[in-house]
């Protein structure tokens, strides 16, 4: 049995885990230290209306709740970035298309060894199922001891491990995007009823305490902008990437497929 590689597949869990901590007390701190900035205030005083045109002020009135959705956005960031790095990896170095081409050409021609060295060279998930497939083929071609149906089911089962090895790595982390997709605007929700109740609870006194009531509207919206915002960036990455592992799936799906036919026909 060949020795299979296996592309870099990101963040592990432990990692993961960490980066969303990390990211929950940047969103305190940013919360508490640049929105929630004196000079952003009147009279250098937090718990005073933000000063006109202000918009950091305006955004520390969020509440409590925007720290939350701050780190939500900063994951959505991160695992974005993660998975733009792991999937160009993945990809290999060149042209998934025109690589699936040249190894086509090389097993009409009986170019074993060529093939691999293109696998070497191109590498990523593709090339690396592939020269599993290939180093495989290369071994069973002449191996008298098996028939040919027992040699097309063992290089089958060498590309499926191979590529069991690769698919979880593709996908991996997509997880947090879709969460972050949910919970992003669930949390929003959150801040924009609390928002909600204290405007209503200032306008339920005989006179409307109107600085009360900015506060709320002021709570409701802020909350509502970031879980909506959040949720949209995480909704559009993570079909971005499904579609791209969905592209790469399908091609070490027909370059498996390839080399068994192949190897098929190339059997007495």
């Amino acid at each position: 049995m060949s020795k299979k590689q296996k592309t870099a597949g990101g963040f592990s869990a432990l990692v993961s885990v960490l980066v969303m901590a990390i990211a929950l007390v940047i969103g305190v701190v940013i919360y508490k230290y640049i929105f929630g900035n004196p000079a952003n205030f009147v009279d250098n005083d937090p718990m005073s209306e933000p000063i006109e045109g202000n918009l950091l002020g305006v955004i520390y009135k969020g509440g409590f709740i925007v720290p939350g959705l701050l780190a939500i956005l900063l994951i959505v960031i991160i695992f974005t970035l993660e998975r733009i790095v792991t999937l160009m990896m993945a990809n290999g170095k060149g042209s998934t298309d025109k690589f699936i081409a040249k190894i086509k050409n090389l097993l009409e021609e009986k170019q074993f060894d060529a093939a691999i060295a293109e696998c070497d060279k191109q590498r990523g998930s593709l090339a690396n199922v592939v020269r599993a497939g290939l180093v495989k083929y290369s071994h069973i071609a002449d191996d008298s001891s098996l028939d040919k149906e027992q040699k097309v089911e063992s290089l089958k089962k060498e590309l499926e491990e191979a590529t069991s090895l690769e698919l979880p790595m593709l996908s991996k982390n997509l997880v947090v995007l879709s969460t972050c997709a949910s919970i992003a605007t669930l949390i929003g929700l959150i801040g924009t009823v609390l928002g909600m109740i204290r405007s209503f609870a200032a306008m339920s006194k005989g006179s409307p305490d109107t600085a009360a009531l900015s506060t709320g509207i002021s709570e409701a919206l802020i909350n509502t902008a970031f879980g909506i915002s959040a949720s949209t960036l995480a909704i559009i990455f993570y079909n971005v990437f499904s579609n791209k592992v969905d592209g790469m799936t399908y091609s070490i799906d027909e370059a498996s497929f390839t080399i068994v036919q192949d190897f098929s026909a190339s059997q007495k």
